[in-house]
């Protein structure tokens, strides 16, 4: 895996959790903006599901197992885009505050992608 994608999808995550964090603090609901930001960290974790796939395909093996490794994958990418629909569902301040909790539970998941993947070792 790259390192420097794991840690721009992550702190891009965390990023998209302030703002919608803060647009929740505010009272407000998730607007066209946050959603332009669901976009681009989706957007990312796109690229590293991609990258992930890639080197599976080369013969790299993760040191938590393949299945584990393609499943968080496939979270990851499937995070931000769940909780922007429920966003959607939810006009109020608790859309913003859900979209900012799966950013959080998205960061997270790029730590143990990366525990997962090896540690840095691969």
């Amino acid at each position: 895996m790259l390192i420097p994608l794991t840690v721009a999808v992550a702190v891009a995550a965390l990023a998209l959790a302030a703002w919608c964090g803060f647009a929740a603090y505010r009272d407000q609901p998730t607007k066209d903006w946050h959603f332009a930001g669901m976009a681009l960290v989706t957007l990312l974790a796109l690229v590293q599901l991609v990258v992930g796939v890639v080197q599976l395909v080369r013969g790299r093996e993760p040191d938590g197992g393949t299945v584990v490794f393609v499943s968080y994958l496939l979270g990851v990418a499937a995070c931000v885009p769940a909780v922007g629909f429920l966003s959607l569902a939810e006009r109020t301040r608790w859309g913003s505050a859900t979209v900012a909790a799966g950013a959080v539970v998205m960061a997270v998941l790029q730590v143990r992608l990366y525990d997962v993947w090896g540690g840095g070792h691969g």
